[in-house]
């Protein structure tokens, strides 16, 4: 396919196609993007980018780099950096220097590479990708230290490993090449101005936002737009610069407490979510296989290498004494997969140093895209089974976070704690949660829309959030902040004024509707003090929802759905209420009343 328009458009389909399919089959989606670029490209020759986007096809990779890595910044919190701090700067100093160093042995004594060409190849190599680590850690589901950490070194050692590439290669291969002592200095003059750049840009436009100078509908693009000039006037001085100065000037600008950065990165998400699975699919689709013919056994050991000794190693060595657990160590010396920047450098590198006499110059894109392939497959699958094993995932996103304190809520956090079920009650009021508390049952006291409560809550944890403090607005802000954690579908609220559309938030801003229609908040308040309780009946086969029903006594109430695999599942008012025998349903009824089957607890 050589049309341009034609291209870029079953890129744009193919991208956001395979995109869901890797959501919907929870399976890694750059793996998928991978394979279905050499598909469509290699194996099919359906698109050949190179071909149709000419002298483009390289500024548009270029391009989106940096768009992603703003937008990688924007996600940066500080507040994330309490208690990895230390392991984050470890991995972006002491970490590349150790991958640098055993990274150039390897490729010098094992690969067979020149001194030169094996010290781009190390340089390139110790970048782990953003483009390839958030959306594995969307799917895998980390616990927020070792999430974190992955982050913050995708994000920040991207653009310095780029850096560090081109700095090494201009110092060991062109004529004149200056001593070890200026090229050190010339990378930190191009790190310290580019991100000192970056900072002054996202700084001033962020004032802008606050002085009320940009309209709303204008402030996501705007932001992208700034990026894509920094990271353009940043390269002009100081090649390769331009990462540096989107990456901080994302940073900046995420962590000034604007009031609308949450839309400007929920824009920035859309954007980076299309670009990610463009970019891959170009640089899959492009790939020539017979680049891969020229790699040897040597090659290959070099690439095992990297993968099993020198990204350990380096990792294990750089975090001796950072406070980490040995847990987090060994996943962090595992999870290392290389993305579109460590493509996109190799690409322009190698060709260099072919034209500067170093044949064995051509091997460095063939290896880097091996590599690539190699640690994108390995580390996309292992990931969520590693972080398992460690017991630092979650294994199943099965409990249920509860906004808002009241006898019937308590009661609820109480029932589902006894069916071994997460739970979490939160509320602003110390002495609402006493009963709870008192119960044993976890709580977080304080404000679930504050900056505390994103970092101190572990949400993988829980699968669903139920909002019930009684005030409809103040329920509507909480499901409308953590929708884009949960998924709209399970973040539910309870109405409290029924019928009264004038005074009630807009569909739109509120979560779905708890239970059933009709009912209020002092409705169940009132059956609370009457004697109701919760009670768990599982279904079996000779038992199953309708003879539940059929069972219940008058007025009991569905509650929600216990399942093993999918976790908690509410009742709500838009859509009917299923359940499958071996799961457990828990209902609200009048005491000492029980349905049929396997009541489990009253």
């Amino acid at each position: 396919m050589s049309n341009l328009t034609e291209t870029l458009a079953l890129i744009a389909a193919l991208g956001i196609a395979v995109q869901w399919l890797g959501w919907r089959a929870r399976v890694p989606t750059i793996v998928l993007l991978l394979g279905c670029g050499l598909l469509a490209g290699p194996v099919l020759g359906v698109i050949r980018p190179s071909e149709s986007l000419g002298p483009a096809y390289p500024a548009l990779i270029e391009l989106g780099v940096a768009a992603i890595l703003f937008e990688g910044g924007l996600s940066l919190r500080w507040h994330e950096l309490r208690q990895t701090a230390a392991g984050v700067w470890r991995l972006a100093t002491l970490g590349v220097a150790l991958s640098l160093g055993l990274g150039t042995l390897a490729a010098h004594l094992l690969g067979g590479l020149s001194w030169p060409v094996a010290l781009v190849f190390a340089a390139i190599a110790v970048v782990t990708g953003p483009t390839v680590i958030l959306p594995l850690l969307r799917q895998a589901r980390l616990r927020r230290r070792p999430a974190s950490l992955l982050k913050w070194e995708g994000i920040v050692n991207d653009p310095i490993g780029a850096l560090l590439a081109v700095v090494l290669f201009e110092a060991m291969v062109s004529p004149g090449s200056p001593e070890l002592g200026h090229t050190l200095a010339e990378l930190l003059l191009g790190l310290v101005g580019a991100a000192a750049f970056g900072a002054a840009a996202g700084w001033s436009l962020g004032r802008l936002y606050l002085a009320g100078q940009v309209p709303e509908y204008l402030k996501g693009a705007l932001a992208l737009g700034v990026a894509l000039g920094v990271f353009a006037l940043a390269n002009l001085v100081f090649v390769e610069s331009g990462l540096v100065a989107a990456t901080v000037m994302g940073v900046v600008l995420g962590n000034m407490g604007l009031p609308s950065i949450e839309e400007v990165r929920r824009f920035k998400e859309s954007v980076a979510v299309l670009l990610v699975s463009g970019i891959f699919l170009l640089l899959s689709a492009d790939l020539d296989p017979e680049i891969l013919l020229a790699l040897d056994w040597r090659s290959a050991l070099l690439i095992v290498a990297m993968v099993l000794v020198v990204r350990p190693l380096a990792v294990l060595l750089a975090t001796l004494g950072s406070g980490l657990e040995w847990r987090e160590r060994v996943l962090l010396g595992w999870i290392a997969p290389r993305g579109i920047v460590a493509a996109a450098v190799a690409g322009v590198l190698g060709p260099g140093l072919v034209a500067r006499g170093f044949a064995d110059g051509a091997l460095l894109l063939p290896l880097v895209f091996t590599l690539i392939l190699v640690t994108v497959v390995a580390h996309g699958f292992s990931l969520g089974w590693l972080a398992r094993r460690l017991g630092l995932s979650a294994a199943a996103r099965e409990g249920l976070l509860i906004c808002g304190a009241s006898p019937w809520s308590c009661a609820l956090a109480e029932t589902l704690l006894a069916q071994q079920v997460p739970v979490r009650l939160a509320d602003r009021s110390w002495h609402r949660l006493r009963a709870a508390r008192q119960a044993g049952v976890p709580v977080y006291y304080g404000e679930l829309l504050s900056e505390h409560a994103e970092g101190e809550l572990e949400l993988t944890d829980f699968g669903s959030l139920l909002a019930i403090s009684g005030n409809d607005a103040y329920d509507s802000l909480v499901c409308a902040q953590y929708a884009p954690a949960f998924e709209r579908r399970r973040v539910y609220q309870f109405p409290v004024e029924s019928g009264h559309a004038q005074r009630r938030p807009g569909a739109g801003s509120r979560g779905r509707p708890f239970l059933v229609e009709g009912l209020q908040f002092e409705d169940l308040q009132r059956e609370w003090y009457r004697g109701w309780t919760f009670q768990v009946t599982r279904l079996g086969e000779g038992f199953d929802l309708a003879a539940l029903r059929r069972s219940l006594p008058e007025g009991a109430r569905l509650v929600l759905l216990i399942d093993a695999a999918e976790g908690v599942r509410l009742a709500a008012a838009d859509a009917p209420f299923r359940a499958a025998p071996g799961q457990r349903v828990l209902w609200f009824g009048p005491k000492g009343e029980r349905g049929g089957g396997g009541d489990e607890r009253g």
